[in-house]
């Protein structure tokens, strides 16, 4: 059993819903952000998605973006991604990061996820990739044992639900809407 499979277990023996809290690392700041995600878990949140600011968040709505852009003008990288993935774990909390597959790759995706592994982080929720084109986060996740968080939308078919639960661990998520969130 992972330790997103874990998180959800216990909840379901304390027979209620996982709460999930959602930040971009370096919103408002690198340090606020941690500092709020640990604060999101003594409030009771079970799981933190870290968001990975990007330059080009066509999954997000107007707020997630003007979020980003605040992170990235403030210079987060990855690097900085990571170390809140580090403080939050540090602060009893239960990370999976949220990311566009591209920082990841140029990264470099097994570094990504030895690196994501080594602060702590459970997983990645990943929107933009698609198990068929995920052979090396798939590989590079399982030898580190990562949760893999695949998408489908509304607008999914049957059959693609099922392969990318199929490929998917810890969760699957699934998007309330079509377009933007």
């Amino acid at each position: 059993m992972s330790s997103v499979d874990a998180v959800f277990a216990a909840c379901r023996a304390d027979e209620r819903a996982a709460l999930i809290g959602y930040l971009p690392a370096g919103y408002p700041t690198v340090d606020d952000s941690a500092r709020l995600m640990a604060a999101m878990t003594d409030a009771g949140c079970d799981l933190i998605e870290v968001g990975v600011p990007y330059s080009d968040p066509v999954l997000d709505g107007p707020t997630i973006q003007a979020a980003a852009e605040t992170a990235l003008r403030g210079g987060t990288r990855m690097r900085d991604v990571l170390a809140v993935v580090e403080r939050v774990a540090e602060a009893g909390g239960a990370p999976v990061v949220m990311t566009y597959f591209n920082p990841v790759l140029r990264y470099g995706v097994p570094a990504f996820a030895r690196d994501l592994a080594a602060a702590g982080g459970l997983g990645a929720i990943t929107p933009d990739l698609i198990p068929d084109e995920a052979g090396e986060w798939l590989a590079a996740s399982a030898e580190h044992d990562l949760a893999r968080i695949f998408l489908v939308a509304p607008s999914s078919i049957e059959e693609r639900i099922a392969s990318t639960a199929s490929a998917s661990s810890g969760f699957l998520y699934a998007a309330s809407t079509t377009g933007v969130t």
